[in-house]
């Protein structure tokens, strides 16, 4: 067997019996952020020791090369990680302005109760849905910077805070309806 056909064979058998250890490492070395989705540092290495399968020599320890990959773009991520402080008067404007966003305007100011059942719904999406929400609607970063932050392509981004802003729109439709 040719050694470029044997690497490929070899590792995508290793990410087919292997993927879900793979995400378990993923999520002990960094928590879920807008820029660290483990299911997307897994794709990401995936697709990039899979192009590069024919170029490489055969490969003994598939296992170690592949979580010597996973660990590489682990401190890839964390050394583009920017801290971020936030002011807690600023972060419950911007819940606010965000609870805006799914409510009709009334006359009266949104209470504690709209702003409570937003912060609910939000903490059920998908962590991936979560942080994109957060980092464009809260911390203000277009999508350019998550991008170059991410490395994931500004349109998928676009399209997560989209689909993340219906499934919040629907979920606090079911919370009306059942309270009436």
């Amino acid at each position: 067997m040719a050694p470029e056909s044997e690497n490929y064979s070899k590792l995508s058998d290793f990410f087919r019996e292997e993927y879900l250890s793979l995400k378990g490492y993923v999520r002990s070395r960094i928590d879920d952020t807008a820029e660290s989705d483990a299911e997307d540092i897994i794709q990401e290495v995936a697709l990039n020791v899979f192009s590069r399968a024919q170029d490489l020599t055969p490969i003994n320890n598939i296992a170690g090369f592949v979580y010597h990959a996973v660990r590489n773009r682990i401190v890839d991520i964390l050394r583009t990680r920017k801290s971020r402080s936030y002011d807690p008067e600023e972060v419950e404007r911007r819940w606010t302005e965000f609870a805006e966003t799914f409510y009709v305007p009334s006359e009266k100011p949104y209470g504690d109760g709209m702003v409570k059942q937003l912060k609910s719904a939000m903490g059920r999406l998908k962590p991936a849905y979560r942080q994109i929400l957060i980092a464009v609607d809260f911390e203000g970063l277009t999508y350019r910077e998550i991008s170059g932050e991410t490395g994931i392509p500004p349109g998928t981004l676009m399209s997560r805070r989209h689909r993340a802003l219906s499934l919040l729109q629907n979920e606090l439709k079911k919370q009306t309806l059942t309270k009436n």
